[in-house]
């Protein structure tokens, strides 16, 4: 028994909902859907750090109708970033896995026909 590839792992998830779960919390959800650890990890530092920035940055005082304009843009554009390389990464594994399967295919027909 041999065990799936990431690559394979990865083409059998759906892309559309790996990228929709990128995009509706923000957070890299649909990289735990796709397996994908590093990204996931990469996604929730950047957030924190985004959060933390602001945190900071901001001090004590009231965050301005700017001030929250911008924190809210920049979450938005972390989940637009990630909801674009889900859905790329789902494409290329998709396209690898299925340029393999016919390989085997091909390969595995004997005869004068080849």
């Amino acid at each position: 028994m041999s065990y799936p590839s990431r690559e394979e792992i990865l083409a059998s998830s759906r892309g559309w909902v790996g990228s929709f779960l990128n995009f509706l919390p923000g957070l890299g959800s649909g990289y735990l859907y796709q397996r994908r650890w590093k990204p996931y990890f990469l996604t929730i530092a950047s957030s924190t750090a985004w959060f933390s920035l602001g945190f900071f940055l901001q001090g004590d005082s009231e965050p301005s109708q700017k001030e929250q304009i911008i924190g809210i843009s920049g979450l938005f554009l972390i989940s637009i970033v990630t909801v674009i390389e889900a859905y790329l990464a789902f494409k290329k594994a998709s396209i690898k896995t299925k340029a393999e399967k016919e390989k085997m295919v091909s390969s595995d027909k004997k005869g004068w026909f080849k």
